[in-house]
């Protein structure tokens, strides 16, 4: 059942961006999510009336476990957006190296899928993260009946200001068939000067 809940699937959406996507990594969670506050609060009570590691008056005492257990609560959302934020910043620097490879196939005369596929395989050893997303976009182009729903899929997993733009710039060259490599290298170089600024 709470795998089947809204806020499971908020915490699906989360862990995407953040880079979990096994069925496990929602199952720990979620288990952190429950588990933790009883832990740190076990732990807590432990260390001040049990083993009276640190010296402090009894009105203290009873705000630690307290404190304990709010940290436990909220633990798991704050790794998991730290992750995301980690996760977003590295898609960012990726990306100025991404649309120069992106220029280059597409030059090249390659299709839209096939330059994914292609900058992905590229990319695998030195960005991973935007090799990933760009190679799970290629694979939904092929398969989802509406191109532009994997490029907004690929915005939304990502939640990058820059993927957005690129995300834009592509579906403006499909509707309006303006040069995609023109618009490609622009982008390209907007990015690239953010990176070095």
């Amino acid at each position: 059942n709470l795998l089947r809940s809204q806020r499971a699937a908020e915490a699906r959406s989360n862990l995407a961006r953040a880079g979990f996507r096994s069925q496990d990594a929602m199952v720990r969670y979620l288990f952190a999510q429950i588990s933790l506050p009883f832990v740190f609060g076990t732990v807590a009570v432990a260390g001040v009336y049990l083993f009276h590691l640190v010296p402090m008056r009894s009105s203290v005492q009873l705000v630690v476990p307290l404190v304990a257990v709010i940290l436990g609560f909220f633990a798991p959302r704050i790794y998991l957006r730290n992750a995301a934020d980690k996760r977003s910043k590295q898609l960012q620097l990726a990306l100025p190296d991404g649309l120069d490879l992106m220029v280059i196939c597409a030059e090249a005369g390659l299709s839209l899928d096939a330059t994914l596929v292609r900058v992905s395989r590229e990319l695998g050893n030195s960005w991973p993260e935007l090799a990933e997303e760009l190679a799970i976009t290629a694979a939904e182009l092929t398969f989802l009946p509406d191109r532009r729903m994997a490029l907004e899929n690929l915005s939304t997993r990502t939640n990058s200001d820059g993927i957005r733009g690129v995300v834009n710039t592509l579906q403006q060259t499909a509707k309006f068939g303006t040069p995609l490599t023109q618009s490609l290298r622009v982008l390209a170089a907007e990015m690239r000067q953010q990176r070095m600024t």
